[in-house]
């Protein structure tokens, strides 16, 4: 399904119950809202499950120029006035953990809780020539160029060889991202500075994050927990960037239990109570 928000076509699905509190997922860069297939089977019975495409990705629209977080953030807005949902549950990994941050900022009466995946509230002046690099070769040798460095951030080798059907699915979420929204996106990261601003987050904020992952860190997601008070850090073992695939059941599982008891009990469980890395037995 399609709607306009913010003057471009947005492509987004819902499922799951009518009465149900709604979850909103948002995807990284260089993928699109079925990134999140493995998180349907778990979230669906008790949740309505929403999608949607970022600008530039998968089949919404691809204007050209540079995009803002603030433009993701006033697209996600318009996705949900247009839809008449009034708060949510918001779930964003990488880029979409950033667009989350924005938006939770810009109004938090929007939403009941966050979640933020393997992502960063801050972009480094060291980083900005990867970005260029990035940028530059996506305009000259198209998204084909961008495949195989981005998988080998996104999963471990082991992962790839164990599940490559699964991976060659992702190569083509990349391949099919347009230039444009890619690139457009890239500039939105590139201008990522809310450090400062994240202590005013009271929501109840759950962030997860790969143990192995390279481009954010376990450290930045520290850095986020130390600025949101009773935020909690899970990080997932044996995972590197897009944890929610490669360790789609570890994920799911900490996710729906968070989900649940913010709903159920309008409150997050007392700090310190989630499991972390160190005690997680495989």
């Amino acid at each position: 399904m399609h709607i306009q928000t913010n003057g471009i076509s947005t492509h987004y699905q819902i499922e799951g119950p009518k009465d149900a509190p709604v979850v909103i997922l948002s995807h990284s860069l260089a993928a699109n809202l079925k990134m999140w297939d493995a998180q349907l089977p778990a979230l669906l019975p008790d949740f309505q499950v929403l999608r949607y495409d970022l600008r530039g990705h998968g089949q919404s629209e691809s204007p050209k120029g540079e995009y803002t977080l603030e433009n993701l953030s006033i697209d996600l807005f318009g996705l949900l006035d247009g839809l008449e949902i009034d708060r949510v549950h918001f779930v964003g990994l990488s880029l979409g953990g950033m667009i989350g941050q924005t938006s939770i900022l810009k109004n938090p009466d929007r939403f009941l809780s966050v979640s933020l995946c393997d992502t960063t509230s801050n972009t480094p002046p060291a980083a900005l020539p990867i970005w260029e690099d990035r940028i530059v070769t996506a305009r000259n040798f198209g998204m084909t160029s961008m495949v195989q460095s981005t998988i080998d951030r996104w999963f471990s080798s082991n992962f790839q060889h164990r599940q490559a059907s699964e991976v060659e699915r992702v190569r083509d979420m990349i391949r099919s991202t347009s230039i444009d929204g890619y690139c457009g996106c890239s500039r939105a990261i590139m201008k990522l500075n809310l450090t400062n601003q994240l202590s005013r987050i009271t929501l109840p904020t759950l962030l997860m994050v790969g143990q192995d992952d390279p481009g954010t860190p376990v450290g930045v997601h520290k850095i986020i927990q130390e600025q949101v008070d009773g935020s909690d850090l899970f990080v997932i073992p044996n995972a590197l960037h897009l944890c929610n695939i490669e360790q789609d059941q570890i994920f799911n599982n900490r996710l729906l239990s968070f989900l649940k008891s913010v709903t159920h009990n309008d409150q997050m469980p007392p700090k310190n109570s989630l499991n972390n890395c160190l005690d997680f037995q495989l």
